[in-house]
C-alpha cells in the first residue's frame, strides 16, 4: 500500500429516500475498513437535498440499521463534529456562497430554458441518434440579459461549463482523465459530459455540487463509492478545478449484482437492511456476507469478523467482476454464525430481535382473540416468521379472480413503495382510496391483503398488521403473493403503470372483471 501523506477521512452519503438499501451498508463497510486500516476517521453524512422525497423516518431507519450493523461513524448528523451541520438540506448557504463563486468566475450560468424546450431538444437528439445533453443555449446570454430576466423573476438554474473542444483536438485534450485507486486511468470524452445543473430553480443544489463542496470542506480524501458514479467523475474532477482545490482519490467500487448479473434490484431480492433484521439475520453475518462482495480475507476464509476485516484491509484485493448477492448464500453463512453461538449467546441473540416493543405491538392485536396463552402461537405467528405459506389457491375469493387480486397487490405494492409515512392512518387511507378508485368493496378489497400477510383469510386487523411488520416485510410479502399468483408479465405491467398513472391523477379504474374467470370461487 502507499504511503499517505495526509489522515485519511472517508465518507459514506445515504439520501433518505426509501429505505435503508444494503448496498449502503456495503459501500459504508469499505469505507470504515480503509478509514481504519489507515488510523483515519469515517463520517456518515446526509444527502437530503430532495426535498419531495427525503423524509426523516427514512434517516432515523437508515442511522438505526447501519448502527444495528455495527458500522459506527466519528462524525455525523447525529454524533455532530467540527464540520457540522451533516445534513445537506442545513447547508443551503454555502451552496448558494459556492455557486456564486462560479459564476463569478465565469465557470457557470444562468439556463432559462424552460422544460418544453429541453423535451424538445432532447426528442431532436435522440431522433438524430446524437450525444444526449444541454446544447448551450443560454451560455452566450449577456450579463445585461441575464441581469434583466432575474430581476423579473425569471425562472432559471445554474448549468456547470464543460469543455467543447474542437474537432481538430489532439486526443488528450478531447478527454478527462480520472485516476481511480481500483481501475488506474479513467479515459471519458468531454462530448459525453453534460453541462449539469449544480442549482435548482427552488435554490437547492443538485447532488453533484452539494457533494464536490461538502467533501472539500469535510477535508475527504478518499472517495470509495459505487462505478455508476464513473460517469459524474469528470464533472466533480472540473469542480474542483474551477474551485482550486485538491480532488479525493477516488475508487469506484463494483455494482451488487442479482443472481442474474442484473444490478441489485428490490424486484428481484430483497434489498433493505431491515427486511434482513426483521428476518432473523444476525448484523454479524450480514456485515460478514457484504465483506466478501468483492473482496476476501488474505487465507480466503469465508466467516470473519468486523475487526478481522479491518485489520487484513487491503482495497487492492477487490475484484472488479460484479459480486453476486445470493440470498441463499447469505442465509448458509448466517446459519454458520448461528451455530457458533454458545447457547446463552443464541438467547441473547433471540432476546434482541424480538424487542419488547415489538412484542408488545403483536400483543395487542391478538390479545382479545385467544382462550389460552398457548393460542398466541398461531394467531401471532406470521408476525414472526419470515415467509408464510402461501399458494394461488389460498386467494380464491367468491367476488375476486385471479387477474384481479394481482392488480389489487401490484397497483397497492407500487403505491405502498412509494408511501412515505408507514402508520396506520396512511396505509388505511391509501387501500381505501385504491379500493375506491377501482369500484372494490373494502371488504373484498382487503381479502387477498389478509393471506398475503398472514396466509389466512382469518387474521387480526391487516392494516395495523401492515403497520407493525414494518414497510420491509409487508412488500416482500405481496411480492411472494404476486410470484405465487404467476407474477405479472411485461404487458401486464404495461397496462398495470397505465392504471397507476391514472390513479395518481384521482382518476377512477377499471379491474379487470373476475368471477367468471375463477370458477373455483362459485
Amino acid at each position: 500500500m502507499t504511503a499517505l501523506t495526509k489522515p485519511v477521512r472517508t465518507r459514506v452519503a445515504p439520501s433518505p429516500t426509501g429505505d435503508p438499501h444494503v448496498g449502503t451498508a456495503y459501500i459504508a463497510l469499505f469505507n470504515l475498513c480503509y478509514a481504519r486500516q489507515h488510523g483515519g476517521q469515517f463520517i456518515l453524512r446526509i444527502e437530503d437535498t430532495d426535498q419531495v422525497r427525503s423524509t426523516p423516518e427514512s434517516e432515523q431507519q437508515i442511522l438505526a440499521s447501519l448502527k444495528w450493523l455495527g458500522l459506527n461513524w466519528d462524525e455525523g448528523p447525529d454524533v455532530g463534529g467540527p464540520h457540522a451541520p451533516y445534513r445537506q438540506s442545513e447547508r443551503s448557504a454555502i451552496y448558494r456562497e459556492h455557486a456564486d463563486i462560479l459564476l463569478d468566475k465565469g465557470h457557470a450560468f444562468r439556463c432559462f430554458c424552460t422544460a418544453e424546450r429541453l423535451d424538445r431538444l432532447r426528442a431532436e437528439q435522440t431522433a438524430a441518434k446524437g450525444a444526449l445533453g444541454y446544447d448551450g443555449h443560454c451560455m452566450s446570454l449577456s450579463a445585461e440579459e441575464v441581469a434583466t430576466r432575474v430581476a423579473a423573476g425569471e425562472p432559471n438554474v445554474i448549468r456547470m461549463k464543460v469543455p467543447r473542444p474542437a474537432p481538430e483536438a489532439t486526443r488528450e485534450e478531447a478527454t478527462c482523465e480520472i485516476s481511480d485507486l481500483l481501475r488506474g486511468t479513467i479515459s471519458i470524452d468531454w462530448k459525453e459530459v453534460d453541462m449539469q445543473v449544480l442549482m435548482k430553480a427552488d435554490g437547492l443544489p443538485t447532488y453533484h455540487l452539494a457533494n464536490v463542496v461538502d467533501d472539500h470542506l469535510m477535508e475527504i480524501t478518499h472517495v470509495l463509492r459505487g462505478e455508476e458514479w464513473i460517469s459524474s467523475a469528470p464533472k466533480h474532477k472540473l469542480l474542483y478545478e474551477y474551485f482550486g482545490w485538491d480532488m479525493p482519490q477516488l475508487c469506484h467500487m463494483p455494482l451488487l449484482r442479482n443472481p442474474d448479473k442484473s444490478k441489485l434490484s428490490k424486484r428481484k431480492n430483497p434489498t433493505s437492511i431491515t427486511y434482513y433484521e426483521r428476518m432473523g439475520y444476525l448484523p454479524e453475518a450480514l456485515l460478514n456476507y457484504l465483506g466478501r462482495m468483492g473482496w476476501s480475507m488474505p487465507d480466503e476464509r469465508e466467516q470473519f469478523t468486523l475487526a478481522e476485516m479491518i485489520a487484513d484491509f487491503d482495497v487492492s484485493r477487490v475484484s472488479l467482476g460484479g459480486p453476486i448477492f445470493d440470498v441463499e448464500k447469505l442465509a448458509w453463512l448466517n446459519g454458520q454464525w448461528i451455530k457458533g453461538l454458545a447457547p446463552e449467546q443464541f438467547v441473547a441473540a433471540f432476546q434482541r430481535w424480538i424487542t419488547p416493543e415489538y412484542l408488545a405491538r403483536v400483543a395487542s392485536q391478538i390479545q382479545t382473540r385467544v382462550s389460552t396463552l398457548s393460542e398466541a402461537v398461531d394467531k401471532a405467528g406470521f408476525f414472526f416468521a419470515g415467509k408464510v405459506a402461501l399458494s394461488a389457491e389460498s386467494f380464491a375469493h367468491k367476488s375476486l379472480g385471479p387477474e384481479q387480486v394481482k392488480t389489487i397487490l401490484q397497483l397497492a405494492l407500487w403505491e405502498l413503495e412509494a408511501l412515505r409515512h408507514w402508520d396506520h392512518a396512511h396505509i388505511s387511507e391509501l387501500l381505501q382510496r385504491l379500493s375506491g378508485a377501482l369500484g372494490i368493496k373494502l371488504r373484498d378489497f382487503m381479502a387477498p391483503f389478509f393471506v398475503s400477510m398472514a396466509g389466512s383469510p382469518s387474521a387480526p386487523p391487516v392494516m395495523e398488521a401492515m403497520a407493525i411488520m414494518g414497510p420491509d416485510m409487508t412488500r416482500a410479502r405481496l411480492r411472494e403473493a404476486i410470484t405465487v399468483l404467476g407474477g405479472v408479465s411485461k404487458n401486464e405491467t404495461k397496462a398495470l403503470e397505465k392504471q397507476l398513472a391514472a390513479f395518481r391523477r384521482g382518476e377512477s379504474l377499471t379491474a379487470p372483471a373476475a368471477v367468471a374467470e375463477n370458477p373455483s370461487a362459485q
